[in-house]
């Protein structure tokens, strides 16, 4: 660059100094590579080459006079990126400044093809480099277990690159471990050399960097101890170790060597670095994927624990603190336990008041719902064709009591006697008759509540004898039928007292005691109920038989936890007990 900028100011009269930076392109920074006539720094330069980059085109600036000295400055822009600019310093007329800055374009075009050799040549690394790093990859992805796929890339490494041994190893405690080595169908722990590559391996993971032997003039500065003891032991021509990194932890270390009389260059480290940044997470799956089941269980509890112990993670450690207060206080906190069960408040007794007959439905009084008295009627049954018979009846025996009249004067005895059978008869009809007249008034057997019952879409209707049309339920006397499910029933004693409250009355609670445990189930909506009655303690005025509701009822004080789980452990029982041989 330096001989191209001399011939360039050689070529342009009147120039007194040049000066190209150079830099990373578009991003920068951008500093000084060429200086004319010599490596002097020259402010005003600089700040024309600085201005020509932030502006990305040609400037000039001078100073009046006959014959002005001027700066001009141009950028150097490839493929549409900034690379940087040309600086000049020069005396000259200032209709010549276009012409100068022509010139300074053309002359560009070398460095543009310099630029454009160079890129090249850095693709052609770049693409050599990902071509090796992803036939490494494939190699490791298509070998079957940890072992397989660390032979194998260890083997293509040593074939592709000349190296012998390659060697790879993982961090196992505080140590890395060589787990495999080109070129060996074993080896031991006690081997010389193994123990110096796993040395060299710690080395490098250490410093959480590339470290190489003999390094280079131009590398930061490395420890290479161990890796200068491998290779004047060993008598090895250099040493490469590069870190291999999963996600953002160092899990081991890749060692090449190679024979003496050959060393590693700048270019066989980057496809070494490229390669092991590819395969190193893949190696570190697979190994991890290969362990006993054992192993895993215990270093997963490990890495809770330190994730739990050690800095950070604040909200786990938050939530373990609040898990350990509520477990520490489900321990000990008790409460009262008691069995929830559906429940319906039915009467103490309940009547049912039948069709007396065959007939038809003549009014109704009450209906499902109202509050009746003792004696009121309730329906009235159609009496039509009792009274016609009951007037047929009577007549009857009008004509019979006429014919027994003249049986006696006639002295007939035994006419007479018939016909008193048949007036007899007649009575008796007519009692029957009057009796069945009496049941067509369908009555409240006491002061009560109609359960059930509506006949007010059945007037004209026939009924037949024996058909229940109501049921009437006392006002003040009920009793509580509990539907308790089939796993609470043990802890349900006779005596045990309890809430209910129901639907209608939310806010009012009804204490109730058990009385009698019917020892049959019944099945309601997949489950098995024992039906529990129980009586109230003390009436409510708004309470009618048939409400629903829900009862709880008292049994001991027990912990909280025990409370919450018990029917858990009980259907876990259950289901072990299924599953068990």
């Amino acid at each position: 660059m330096e001989t191209w900028l001399a011939i360039l100011c050689r070529q342009i009269s009147g120039v007194a100094s040049g000066m190209v930076m150079l830099g990373e392109p578009d991003t920068g920074p951008y500093t000084p590579i060429a200086f004319w006539p010599e490596r002097a720094a020259d402010e005003g330069l600089t700040a024309a080459a600085e201005r020509a980059l932030s502006q990305r085109q040609g400037i000039s600036t001078g100073t009046t006079g006959s014959r002005m000295v001027q700066l001009i400055a141009s950028p150097l822009i490839v493929n549409e990126r900034l690379y940087g600019a040309c600086a000049l310093s020069l005396s000259v007329e200032p209709a010549a400044i276009n012409a100068v800055m022509r010139k300074v374009q053309w002359a560009s075009g070398w460095v543009e093809v310099l630029l454009r050799r160079q890129l090249q040549v850095e693709n052609e690394e770049i693409s050599e480099r990902n071509r090796l790093a992803f036939d490494m990859l494939a190699a490791v992805i298509e070998a079957k277990g940890f072992a397989e796929a660390a032979t194998a890339l260890v083997t293509e490494l040593a074939m592709r690159l000349a190296c012998d041994p390659v060697s790879v190893g993982f961090v196992r405690g505080r140590r890395c471990r060589v787990a495999t080595v080109s070129h060996a169908a074993g080896f031991g722990n006690k081997v010389n050399i193994i123990r110096d590559i796993g040395a060299a391996m710690d080395e490098a993971v250490d410093q959480r960097a590339i470290v190489l032997y003999p390094p280079q003039e131009h590398w930061e500065y490395r420890v290479l101890r161990a890796h200068e003891e491998l290779v004047e032991t060993h008598k090895c021509g250099g040493v490469l170790t590069i870190p291999l990194q999963s996600g953002h932890q160092i899990v081991g270390a890749l060692t090449l060597q190679r024979p003496r009389g050959s060393a590693f260059d700048e270019t066989t480290v980057d496809l070494c670095d490229a390669v092991a940044a590819v395969v190193g997470p893949v190696l570190e799956e697979k190994r991890r994927n290969d362990r006993n089941v054992l192993v895993k269980l215990w270093e997963a509890a490990g890495n809770q624990l330190r994730r739990l112990l050690g800095p950070g993670y604040f909200g786990r450690k938050l939530a373990t603190l609040i898990a350990v207060i509520l477990a520490a206080y489900f321990s000990v906190a008790t409460t009262e336990y008691s069995v929830t069960s559906s429940a319906v408040v039915r009467g103490t007794i309940q009547r049912t008041v039948v069709a007396p007959f065959n007939g038809y439905v003549s009014s109704q009084s009450a209906r499902a719902g109202e509050v009746v008295k003792q004696g009121q009627i309730l329906a009235q049954l159609d009496d039509q064709d009792l009274t016609l018979e009951r007037l047929r009846l009577t007549t009857t025996r009008q004509q019979k009591t006429t014919e027994y009249d003249r049986a006696l004067m006639q002295h007939e005895r035994a006419e007479a006697l018939i016909v008193k059978s048949q007036i007899d008869q007649a009575d008796a009809q007519l009692a029957l008759i009057d009796e069945q007249l009496k049941r067509t008034r369908l009555l409240a057997p006491f002061d009560g509540y109609v359960v059930n019952g509506d006949l007010s879409q059945s007037i004209g209707a026939a009924v037949e004898r024996g058909q229940e049309l109501f049921t009437v339920a006392p006002l003040k006397s009920y009793r509580v039928i509990l539907e308790v499910d089939e796993s609470d029933i043990d802890d349900v004693e006779i005596g045990r007292q309890g809430v209910l409250r129901v639907s209608a009355l939310p806010q009012e609670p009804l204490t109730y005691r058990i009385e009698q445990i019917t020892a049959i189930s019944t099945q309601k909506e997949g489950h098995n109920f024992f039906k529990v009655e129980a009586a109230l303690d003390h009436l409510s005025d708004r309470l009618r038989p048939g409400m629903e509701g829900i009862a709880k009822t008292s049994v001991d004080e027990r912990l909280l936890i025990r409370v919450y789980t018990d029917k858990m452990v009980q259907w876990a029982y259950l289901a072990a007990w299924r599953w068990m041989p």
